[in-house]
């Protein structure tokens, strides 16, 4: 496949599964082939503890996963009949070898959380991992996404820093002849009010609102202007942004998300990241700053 592909991660589980068929829909969408990978490898314990036995116990782990990447290749078929679909076995550490994969895609698509033959396989640390290092957007899958809401989600965390996530939005909200909506979410704990860019002592929430609102407006119409067949709003709201954009995951075909220089680790429970991979409801997208 010369073309940039959409690439999607197996590992023969049911969660995996809907994320090969996402990533068929959305490669047809964009009429760019589709690349299905897996990673074959064994835990260190287990290659410890059956040294003996470890090239067996390893083809095993191939055996399977060529029939998981089998399986998913005649599923996106079934989903988007025409096509062009290869499959990609790849080795060593799962979620550093599927991550790898994906660093000349359009996208890396996975599912949250796998149930393989081997941890190894497991498509839960995959994800994670990527969505913290890969070098191209990532779409973590979480159950059933055939629904059509005709909506993307954006979470504008950092308003100097959004443009390769609004860019993202907008054209999957092109592609899918949706509208869009942008929401840049904080939340007032007592000592003061927690924003992408620092803290707010009380007094001055309403004026950071207000201002945060005048920006993320300007910032919007910029983009209105570019996308002009999307239907933009946007709207600033007072909740924990982890929940609020979890919430609106709901609602969406797609939530869209930055990963900024700098925050690739999930910083624990509160990071919004974390909160949104961990409640979200169908496809999040994670894209890197550009």
């Amino acid at each position: 496949m010369s073309a940039k592909a959409v690439v999607a991660a197996t590992d023969g589980s049911g969660e995996s599964q809907r994320a090969v068929e996402w990533a068929a829909r959305e490669a047809a969408l964009r009429s760019v082939p589709l690349r299905i990978v897996s990673a074959a490898s064994l835990p260190k314990m287990v290659v410890l503890e059956l040294q003996p036995e470890r090239e067996a116990a390893l083809g095993f782990v191939r055996d399977y996963r060529d029939r998981a990447q089998a399986d998913a290749a005649a599923r996106a078929a079934e989903m988007a009949p025409g096509l062009l679909i290869g499959t990609d076995p790849v080795e060593g550490q799962a979620a550093r070898a599927v991550t790898e994969s994906g660093s000349d895609a359009l996208m890396l698509v996975v599912g949250f959380r796998g149930i393989g033959a081997f941890a190894a396989m497991l498509l839960g640390s995959v994800a994670r991992y990527a969505a913290d290092h890969a070098s191209c957007p990532v779409v973590v899958v979480r159950g059933e996404t055939a629904a059509v809401h005709r909506l993307v989600g954006v979470g504008v965390g950092d308003l100097d820093d959004c443009d390769a996530a609004l860019a993202f939005a907008f054209e999957e909200a092109a592609l899918r002849k949706a509208s869009l909506l942008a929401v840049h979410a904080w939340h007032a704990p007592q000592d003061g009010t927690v924003w992408a860019g620092g803290r707010f002592p009380p007094p001055g929430l309403h004026v950071a609102a207000s201002a945060a609102a005048r920006r993320l407006t300007a910032l919007m119409d910029m983009w209105r202007e570019k996308y002009p067949g999307v239907p933009a709003s946007e709207d600033v709201v007072h909740a924990h942004p982890g929940r609020a954009l979890a919430d609106l995951s709901a609602s969406a075909d797609l939530m869209v998300i930055g990963r900024h220089p700098g925050h690739s680790g999930l910083q624990g429970l509160g990071s919004v990241r974390h909160a949104v991979l961990h409640h979200a409801h169908g496809a999040i997208a994670i894209v890197p700053s550009s």
